[in-house]
């Protein structure tokens, strides 16, 4: 029959307790040499009997190494651990303080909107007047300025298309006198003048009588002649100017 399982629990008499302390001690010594060499593991082995004797096991007799190497990456860890506590309750304050800052905003907007000041006492009416009555301060003085702004700059469109038009009608003015300055000499040369005499002899046909001027002394007129070409017409002047009346 093989060996029943051993119940794991203090062996009161104290002479198998001790049998059983070697025995597992010096396995235990066993296991940790095997686990060193097979795995090729740096191990120490602490073990204080109930009477306070030490036994001990290390690696290659590099207890201490061992142990200091252990110290470090313990309060590497224990550190690690305390800046995660230390984060998480940081962040737990700041979302309860920042929870209640939203809270105490939404009552305010509530307020400033006219709701839930059935429980507001009248100080704290008083001060929300006052502050909505300082907001509306800001406000106006905010669109007066904007205002104001406005009309400045309209006003500077209103001179600066006034300018343009005056330019305009300037250069418009300009452009009607260059046109009407060469046409004006020969209008009044027309009118003192009369047309060119040359030019109206020129164009008269060959064969006809010249325009008959009378200068003299003499008013009375005589009947011009009916003058006859080849052809049997009579030929009248044109033309009869009688200036007299002036003695030579």
């Amino acid at each position: 029959m093989g060996r029943g399982r051993v119940q794991l629990k203090r062996i009161e008499n104290k002479i198998n307790r001790q049998v059983t302390f070697s025995k597992r001690r010096t396995g235990l010594l066993k296991k940790a040499h095997e686990i060193s060499v097979l795995c090729d593991a740096e191990v120490a082995l602490i073990v204080f009997s109930h009477k306070g004797k030490l036994f001990e096991y290390s690696t290659d007799d590099c207890m201490e190494k061992i142990l200091e190497r252990y110290e470090r990456y313990s309060y590497a860890e224990r550190q690690l651990v305390a800046t995660d506590l230390d984060s998480q309750g940081n962040w737990t304050l700041e979302y309860n303080r920042l929870k209640a800052k939203v809270e105490l905003l939404q009552r305010n907007h509530r307020n400033y909107m006219g709701e839930d000041l059935d429980s507001m006492s009248l100080k704290e009416l008083q001060n929300l007047e006052q502050q909505i009555e300082t907001a509306l301060k800001h406000i106006r003085a905010r669109k007066n300025h904007l205002m104001s702004q406005s009309i400045s700059e309209l006003q500077r469109k209103e001179k600066a298309i006034q300018v343009q038009n005056n330019m305009l009608v300037k250069q418009i003015k300009e452009k009607e006198k260059k046109d009407k300055a060469p046409a004006q000499p020969a209008f009044w040369d027309q009118q003192n003048h009369g047309p060119d005499a040359s030019s109206f002899l020129l164009s008269q046909p060959a064969g006809l009588p010249l325009p008959c001027l009378n200068i003299g002394g003499s008013h009375q007129e005589e009947a011009p002649e009916a003058r006859r070409n080849g052809l049997g017409h009579t030929l009248e002047p044109i033309y009869s100017f009688h200036l007299g009346g002036y003695g030579a």
